[in-house]
């Protein structure tokens, strides 16, 4: 495994009807459907779409191993 922190993902609320900048964020991190979970690497620019859309999401850190 990599060296690298990641954070566990999950888009809990729906997309529709939200700001393009904010689907276009949840997009980035690679989530495209409703309770779809990703890793995401702890970038300040990853954190940075978190942080933005933190109400859409389930965050917890990923376990390793």
């Amino acid at each position: 495994m990599s060296s690298e922190k990641t954070i566990r993902v999950t888009l809990v609320r729906s997309l529709s009807g939200r700001l393009k900048a904010h689907q276009a964020c949840a997009r980035g991190l690679g989530l495209r459907r409703m309770h779809q979970t990703v890793d995401v690497i702890t970038t300040p620019e990853n954190m940075g779409m978190v942080r933005k859309i933190d109400y859409l999401l389930r965050v917890e850190e990923a376990v390793e191993g």
